[in-house]
């Protein structure tokens, strides 16, 4: 179906980051003066159905030796795959409270500090040490927040004692756990991973979501809704899952190309910021930009240096 020329997987890479962009930003849309879980539910409905065709077509045998084969597997396979649905669920419900009280401009650029976490987590948990290359793009990253903090006050935002800041830090805080949990997840066995499947982590995972949502929503939302934000439909929140497929498998179609950098991969993906942040600051009129377009710059900067540190 595609037959890029060589070093193509460069602009598929940016054609990622632009889509991932555009559900960060259809997010927004979605969530301002919204209820959250069931924008949540939602999304993860969404996304398992628009999944649910490659299952179907892997168990008749349509898509067998292609990139988007999804592969059978037993409990001992799902196990991990239902735990990682609750690490994402988790980090997505504390980042969609947090971006539905906050700027886009703010939430962007902090949830692009993501690679350091996974920086961080790898040298608490495999023992990795971090470059001098490293050290310079986490001293960047570090920057970078500071300037948000910055530009926060001039909107009334604390960023050390708003609630809204600190689950927008837990979610970047699980999604880098996440990450980790990938890297263990997708990982050979004779590298000390569980060697799944990628396709079969991606689909069953949403799957899983939704039905977890699915009990959230009728268990916990539904009886205390008349205390919640009203839920309104908006055409915005199919949007969110339709990109979100869509990034994801232009995304994985990227890292299967046999000259793909997987380190220039990760680093433009994290331009997706780039997308988002003129989204809000051109459609949806946010304030206090020129603060929080230095520390998005920096931010960047920082990304060239760990990108560089990783190679």
């Amino acid at each position: 179906m595609f037959n890029f020329e060589p070093r193509m997987w460069i602009s598929t890479a940016f054609i990622a980051a632009v889509l991932y962009g555009f559900y960060d930003s259809f997010k927004k849309l979605s969530l301002h003066g919204n209820a959250v879980l069931p924008v949540l539910f939602l999304n993860t409905l969404f996304s398992s159905l628009l999944l649910v065709p490659w299952l179907i077509f892997s168990k008749a045998g349509m898509l067998g030796g292609t990139v988007f084969h999804v592969a059978g597997g037993d409990w001992q396979v799902h196990k991990y795959i239902l735990l990682k649905s609750v690490i994402v669920l988790s980090s997505w419900a504390s980042g969609y409270y947090a971006l539905k009280n906050l700027p886009l401009t703010i939430v962007g650029p902090v949830n692009a500090t993501r690679p350091v976490m996974v920086l961080l987590g790898g040298m608490l948990l495999f023992g990795e040490r971090l470059n001098a290359y490293q050290c310079v793009g986490v001293f960047f990253a570090a920057l970078s927040f500071y300037l948000l903090g910055i530009g926060g006050k001039k909107e009334g935002i604390d960023f050390k004692r708003n609630r809204w800041i600190f689950l927008l830090i837990l979610s970047a805080v699980i999604g880098a756990a996440s990450g980790l949990y990938d890297r263990y997840l997708l990982a050979p066995v004779e590298k000390g991973g569980v060697g799944l499947d990628r396709m079969t982590v991606l689909v069953w995972y949403n799957i899983y979501q939704s039905i977890i949502m699915l009990f959230i929503l009728l268990f916990v939302w539904r009886p205390q809704r008349s205390k919640d934000t009203p839920f309104e439909w908006r055409v915005a929140i199919p949007m969110i899952s339709v990109f979100l497929v869509l990034a994801d498998f232009v995304y994985m179609y990227t890292l299967e190309q046999p000259d793909c950098l997987v380190g220039v991969v990760s680093m433009i993906k994290r331009a997706s910021v780039v997308v988002s942040f003129l989204f809000a600051a051109i459609f949806l009129k946010e304030k206090y930009l020129r603060h929080k377009a230095h520390a998005l710059l920096i931010m960047l900067v920082g990304m060239i240096f760990l990108y560089l540190g990783s190679r």
